[in-house]
C-alpha cells in the first residue's frame, strides 16, 4: 500500500478515522484478530462509500466490519484496508416502514421499532451484529430471518454504482444472498413492520433475551453460531451427539452449555479456531455422513 493512497484516505476522512497496525481482537466479538494494515472509520454514510469506492480505483484490498460478529480474522492480521460501518448508523420510520443505515446494530434497531410501537423485528433484538451485516447474511433467530421484514436494501456495485434492489432482487436464502456472491456493499436498507404493542413487544425481546442467557455461552466471546444448519439435522446435535462437547484446541472450544457454539475460553488464536472446526467437522462426517460447514467468515490475510 502505498503513502499517495493513505494520503488520499486520510484527507477523505480524516487523520483520526484512519489507524495503522489495528488489532482486529479489538474489533471482532471473538476477540481474536491480528493487525489490519489499515483500520479506517468514515465519520459518516456517505464518506464510507467514498472510501469503498477509492479503495476499488486504487486497486487495495478492503473488507467491511459491522459489529465484528459471525467473523473470525487471521492471527497473521489482514493486508489492506478494513473499513467500519459504525459511523454509518441513521435510521427512521414513517408509519410501519423503517429505513436505517448499514452500520446501525439490530439491537438498537429493534428497539426503535418497539418505541414506534411496530412488531416484527423482535427475533433479531439478540443478534450481536449490523443491519448490513444482517441483510449480507440473511440472518435469523427463533424462527424469523431478515428476509421476512425486508423490502430492500440500497448497495454499492463493484463498479462504484448506487443502486436500490428489491428484497426480490436480493435473493435471500439460508445465510445468503446477492450481496454476497455479486460483490455488493450494504449502505441502507428498508423493513416493513406491522403495528403492534410496546409492552408485548419488550415482553417477546424479553422472553428470547432469557432464552438466550440460558441457551446460549454469553459468558464468553464468540462469533455467535459456528456452523450453518444441514438440512435436515441440527450443527449442536450432530456435534453433541459425537461426543464433542467440551473439546478443545488451544484456547478455543466446542461450548459445553450449546456445542453450535466455539467459544474463547481465553487466549485462543485463529488457528485454534480453525484447527477445532475441521476436527468436528471431520468426527461428525465420519460418523454421521453429514457434512458440517462453516456460518462464520474468515478473513485471511488478503
Amino acid at each position: 500500500m502505498n503513502e499517495l493512497f493513505l494520503k488520499e484516505l486520510t484527507g477523505l476522512l480524516g487523520e483520526d478515522a484512519v489507524r495503522r497496525e489495528e488489532p482486529m481482537a479489538l474489533h471482532t466479538t471473538f476477540r481474536i484478530g491480528g493487525p489490519a494494515q489499515v483500520y479506517a472509520v468514515p465519520p459518516d454514510a456517505d464518506r464510507f462509500r467514498q472510501a469503498a469506492v477509492l479503495c476499488r480505483e486504487r486497486g487495495v484490498p478492503f473488507y467491511i466490519v459491522g459489529k465484528g460478529s459471525n467473523l473470525l480474522v487471521s492471527d497473521e492480521g489482514v493486508r489492506g484496508v478494513i473499513l467500519s460501518t459504525e459511523n454509518a448508523e441513521k435510521a427512521s420510520v414513517d408509519g410501519t416502514r423503517m429505513t436505517a443505515e448499514a452500520g446501525i446494530s439490530l439491537a438498537k434497531l429493534a428497539r426503535l421499532a418497539k418505541q414506534a410501537s411496530l412488531t416484527g423485528l423482535e427475533f433479531a433484538a439478540g443478534i450481536p451484529g449490523s443491519l448490513g451485516g444482517a441483510v449480507t447474511m440473511n440472518a435469523g433467530a427463533y424462527g424469523g430471518e431478515m428476509k421476512d421484514v425486508l423490502t430492500g436494501a440500497t448497495v454499492l456495485a463493484s463498479d462504484g454504482t448506487v443502486h436500490r434492489l428489491s428484497v426480490e432482487e436480493l435473493d435471500l436464502g439460508y445465510r445468503t444472498s446477492r450481496i454476497q456472491t455479486g460483490g455488493l456493499i450494504v449502505l441502507e436498507a428498508e423493513l416493513r413492520l406491522r403495528e403492534g404493542d410496546p409492552e408485548a413487544v419488550q415482553a417477546r425481546m424479553d422472553e428470547l433475551a432469557y432464552q438466550r442467557r440460558s441457551k446460549q455461552p454469553l459468558e464468553y466471546p464468540s462469533a455467535g453460531s459456528m456452523f450453518k444448519r444441514p438440512a435436515g439435522y441440527f450443527a449442536g446435535k450432530l456435534i453433541d451427539d459425537a461426543g464433542l462437547r467440551g473439546f478443545a484446541v488451544g484456547g478455543a472450544q466446542v461450548s459445553e452449555k450449546h456445542c453450535g457454539f466455539v467459544v474463547n475460553r481465553g487466549g485462543a488464536t485463529a488457528r485454534d479456531v480453525l484447527t477445532l472446526c475441521d476436527e468436528v467437522s471431520r468426527t461428525v462426517y465420519e460418523k454421521f455422513g453429514v457434512r458440517l460447514e462453516r456460518e462464520v467468515r474468515y478473513l485471511d490475510r488478503i
